[in-house]
């Protein structure tokens, strides 16, 4: 199994009487809120703690994008990960993802990209994401059209990166009489591409597809959900694609946290994994999620049905229980991973040791305990630890 840091790079500074002043932290916040300075000092912490991750051998690093809320300061992961990409010397970095349907022009994205790919002599990896639907009210673009451009833009940024230009590219969103791109990316045919998703059917059969075969990863629900997501991927790509997927296709991402003991880690992370769950990460409304547009009717109703209850008022006991973090000893949290990859057979994981308002000490001893006395048992997870997959047709129908 390979094995990253996984980094929101939140703003663990947010007063948290916000929570009772505005309905988000996404998008309705004054941005009165946010200390440069003390913004400067988290920024420099959060990438300190990601060069820690790779120095104690993690597999890779693992960034991301979200724009206008508290939740995650990286409206740019471009320039998150040009800052590690002198840094980090054997790692991979990976960028999960950069919404280039979101843009104008994509190519830019591109470019950068394939600058990153080069510096680091082809150790990128590309992720390529819708964004979630507050991305959409904070770029003003409609939400009806983001599966079509973000189709579109992969395309277009594969076809830029594979083919030798200039050529012309013309279709139903982008228009480009020149695509010509410099540098070239340094991997070939082009970085890996994979697929962060919430689980909406349509994203699912568009990562599995035999032309992409792209690695798609569940980001942080209920285990048993993630399990339905994961196999759905399995399914689809086998009844209706006609391939068994590999699990190197498959990938799943959760915050973990490491003490000494199972009752100190609990009372630990307690504040600042419910600080992050009941004051970052609930929106206003499940429309400001998922606006109207945003994905089929069926696959709205089977996402809302799997986040329900993460909407606010979360314990640390229930996320437990529910699966949606990791939290305990060493002992605990490898044999917690081990079952779950048993029973998902994922060969991607993205542990998030940092989350809401978890200080600097406290993380820095989780990323060691978790580097020294989890880390190297769980990167030896393969196929023969899974339990296998079954096509289970009803559950295929299901999806239809």
């Amino acid at each position: 199994m390979r094995v990253m840091s996984f980094h929101l790079m939140p703003y663990a500074d947010l007063d948290p009487s916000v929570k009772d002043k505005y309905k988000s932290a996404w998008v309705m916040v004054p941005n009165s809120y946010f200390d440069p300075q003390k913004g400067h000092v988290l920024y420099n912490r959060y990438l300190d703690e990601l060069e820690l991750a790779a120095e104690l051998g993690f597999d890779g690093v693992c960034i991301n994008e979200h724009h206008q809320t508290a939740y995650g300061l990286m409206p740019s992961p471009v320039v998150t990960a040009s800052a590690l990409s002198r840094r980090i010397k054997k790692a991979k970095i990976a960028i999960l993802g950069n919404a280039f349907c979101l843009r104008e022009n994509p190519l830019t994205l591109a470019e950068e990209h394939a600058m990153i790919d080069v510096i680091t002599g082809g150790r990128l990896i590309s992720g390529f994401v819708r964004g979630v639907g507050s991305e959409y009210f904070s770029f003003g673009s409609n939400p009806v059209h983001s599966l079509e451009r973000h189709k579109e833009a992969n395309e277009l940024i594969v076809r830029a990166w594979t083919e030798a230009g200039p050529f012309s590219f013309e279709g139903k969103h982008y228009h480009f009489e020149y695509v010509n791109l410099w540098p070239r990316p340094f991997q070939k045919p082009h970085p890996p591409i994979w697929c962060p998703s919430s689980g909406s059917y349509e994203t699912i059969d568009w990562a599995c597809d035999p032309s992409r075969k792209y690695v798609y990863v569940q980001t942080y629900s209920p285990r048993d959900n993630v399990a339905r997501y994961l196999d759905l991927y399995r399914e689809t790509s086998q009844v209706k694609y006609g391939y068994e997927a590999s699990s190197d296709q498959i990938g799943w991402c959760a915050p973990m946290f490491v003490a000494d003991t199972d009752e100190q880690a609990i009372e630990q992370a307690r504040p600042h994994i419910e600080f992050m769950f009941n004051v970052l990460l609930p929106k206003a409304s499940e429309l400001m999620f998922f606006p109207p547009g945003y994905m089929s009717v069926e696959s709205l109703q089977k996402v809302l049905a799997h986040k329900k209850g993460n909407a606010g008022g979360m314990k640390i006991e229930t996320l437990i229980e529910r699966g949606i973090i990791i939290c305990g000893s060493p002992d605990t949290v490898r044999k917690e991973i081990t079952r779950a990859h048993r029973e998902m057979g994922f060969q991607e994981l993205m542990v998030m040791l940092m989350f809401g308002t978890l200080p600097a000490d406290l993380t820095e001893k989780s990323i060691r305990l978790f580097a020294s006395e989890v880390l190297p048992a769980i990167q030896q997870l393969t196929d023969k630890d899974y339990r296998g997959f079954e096509v289970k047709k009803p559950q295929m129908a299901a999806a239809k």
